[in-house]
């Protein structure tokens, strides 16, 4: 699904209107349409609203949404911020539309006329929308603050006013929905951390936008949904061997943190590898054969810490390297060497980040189109801290263009930026995933799918997207708080099989 910028959403909205062709005004009416629909269905109906409506476009909606509950005898009041100017030309049409039915309008012309709100009244907010430009001032930031102020349930339309859909709004005021009700695409304001208490929980209507519009425009973002992973996904031949499926080698563990060796190793073979070879301290050796009985190990010559690998490493279709590893300068030597020595994409996480972040110079070795696998505070180390969530985004895609890299920036709605410029935000995966050893888990999905012959980015979006997927599985079955990184990997048969599914 594309994520557009506000001027393509606008462009989106004036190209369906001229070639379904359909009215501007009647387009607005299907849009609170889909939001009477929703309001239904989750059982809104014969509850009292206060609708605020700004004069533009989304105060239309806003008065149409009115119209709507008062055909169906719910209690409306509408209140409308007066600037002393006329409204859009839709505006004027459902006001006019409104003057037939016996809602009442009350104007708010300045501070002292903002209404005390009843507390059973679900407030709706449709003053501004996704053209807002700058932050609110005056009489709106002071409305927005006495609604945030209620503890009323708050719907926006469209998007919380005061809300950019294309900057950071960190520290501006807006809105606080516990729902939003938006149409046909996410913004990318929705899949930010920073927005998470402003947007509530984001439904996205369809309102029957033009879908040719989408066959001529591509947005910067994507949203990573069944049918691109389907498109990605390369099911096995009947007369496949072990083979076809990649040589993956897991350079993990240290003394005290074998279990990441595990973890990712599990998860490596039950993402589909031919062939699984783990190198880990000596200490990790009889853990290793005991737990993962298909994977071979193999032992560096020190009990606790990576220090050399001496066999041949050209043999590997792709090596993961980094969950547990450790710091100590002798496995940046090891590290170093292993870059030195491999030039097919690797998977990088975990402390072999943190190496990275503190001998920035190995970056020049990193073979090109590896998929590095950051969480938000490893990406704060190798490329600095971020203005607000927007900026991290900037960053990442900059730095997956000047390294030739792909950067996985883990959290929800993890982060995909790829070397070309284009960003992907996953759309499967839970809070249940935030726990120690999720990680270890995603670099044995990724290595195992790189093994596979699937292309860095392409194996990067389908790896990203299973454990996420997974994650799902294991929260349906246990539930978030209960859930453990290993249940992901146990939820990954029947995350392949979902996949297979999609039509």
């Amino acid at each position: 699904m594309e994520i557009f910028s506000a001027e393509q959403i606008r462009a989106w909205d004036q190209y369906t209107i001229q070639h379904e062709p359909v009215s501007s005004v009647d387009l607005m009416e299907r849009a609170a349409g889909a939001c009477f629909s929703w309001l239904e269905a989750n059982g809104y109906l014969g509850r009292s609203f206060s609708i605020f409506c700004g004069k533009g476009n989304n105060g239309g909606d806003g008065l149409a949404i009115a119209r709507l509950l008062d055909a169906r005898d719910c209690r409306v009041v509408v209140y409308i911020l007066e600037f002393g100017h006329k409204g859009t030309d839709d505006f004027q049409t459902n006001l006019a539309r409104l003057h037939g039915t016996g809602v009442e309008v009350i104007y708010i012309q300045g501070v002292e006329n903002i209404p005390a709100i009843p507390a059973s009244d679900v407030i709706v907010d449709a003053l501004l929308g996704s053209g807002l430009s700058r932050g609110l001032d005056g009489v709106t930031a002071e409305l927005v603050n006495r609604l945030n102020a209620t503890g009323n349930e708050i719907l926006s339309i469209d998007i919380p006013t005061g809300l950019f859909v294309d900057q950071s709004s960190k520290d501006n005021i807006v809105v606080r929905a516990a729902h939003t009700l938006s149409f046909q695409c996410y913004k990318t304001a929705f899949l930010l951390p920073e927005n998470e208490a402003t947007v509530g929980e984001v439904h996205i209507l369809p309102i029957g936008l033009h879908p040719d519009y989408l066959k001529q425009v591509s947005g910067e973002y994507e949203l990573l949904d069944p049918p691109i992973i389907r498109a990605i996904f390369k099911p096995r031949k009947n007369f496949a061997h072990k083979g076809n499926f990649g040589h993956s080698l897991l350079m993990t563990g240290s003394y005290g943190k074998i279990g990441a060796s595990v973890l990712s190793g599990r998860a490596c073979l039950r993402a589909g590898v031919g062939l699984l070879t783990c190198q880990v301290p000596r200490c990790g050796y009889t853990i290793l054969q005991s737990t993962i009985p298909e994977a071979m190990v193999l032992t560096d010559d020190d009990e606790h810490i990576h220090t050399s690998f001496s066999g041949e490493l050209d043999k590997y279709s792709v090596i993961g390297i980094g969950p547990g590893i450790g710091t100590d300068e002798r496995t940046v030597a090891f590290v170093r060497d292993v870059l030195t020595r491999f030039r097919k994409p690797m998977v990088v996480d975990s402390d072999a980040l943190n190496i990275l972040s503190t001998h920035p110079e190995l970056f020049d070795l990193l073979p090109p189109y590896s998929i590095l696998t950051p969480h938000p505070k490893e990406f704060e180390r190798l490329f600095g801290a971020s203005a607000n969530d927007f900026d991290r985004l900037a960053k990442a895609r900059e730095a997956a263009r000047k390294r030739q890299c792909i950067i996985v920036l883990k959290g929800h709605y993890t982060f995909i930026a790829m070397p070309g410029g284009k960003g992907f935000f996953n759309s499967t995966g839970n809070a249940g995933m935030a726990k120690g050893g999720s990680g270890d888990v995603l670099t044995g999905i990724l290595t195992a799918i790189l093994s596979q012959g699937y292309g860095s980015s392409e194996a990067a979006l389908l790896g990203v997207y299973l454990h996420g997927l997974a994650g799902d599985l294991a929260a349906e079955a246990d539930s978030q708080e209960s859930m453990l990184p290993s249940d992901l990997t146990d939820q990954l048969g029947k995350a392949f099989r979902t996949i297979q599914k999609i039509q």
